[in-house]
């Protein structure tokens, strides 16, 4: 009597891929809804997030018409992110950008100024 398997039975199978940092690993320099940390970015951010953008974009090493394209603002807080080795996920990046855009854009030009 042959004994037949199935070659996929013994394959293991992806999991959950979980990126952290165990050298290095930091904190954002101020909060999300710190933004009356500094007034300038704040009004900015409120009043023309375009411009804000362009110059975070810029602080960041990008182009300024970097955030023309569709969610390059996700793209570029991640960036932020990753480059400094600041803990978090892009789901949590996409719900700071998705539900506290202004907020999120200040954040971001206040941890450049901080990195600098």
């Amino acid at each position: 009597m042959r004994k037949q398997c199935c070659p996929m039975a013994y394959q293991d199978q992806p999991g959950r891929v979980q990126t952290s940092y165990s050298q290095g690993s930091s904190a954002w320099s101020s909060g999300t809804c710190d933004c009356f940390a500094d007034m300038g970015v704040c009004l900015c951010g409120t009043f023309v997030p375009c411009v804000l953008a362009c110059q975070v974009s810029q602080d960041f090493g990008e182009s300024c018409f970097l955030p023309c394209l569709p969610g390059s603002l996700l793209a570029l807080w991640t960036g932020v992110r990753e480059r400094y080795h600041i803990e978090g996920s892009i789901c949590d990046d996409w719900l700071v950008m998705a539900c506290c855009g202004p907020c999120g854009l200040c954040q971001l030009s206040r941890e450049l100024s901080h990195r600098k």
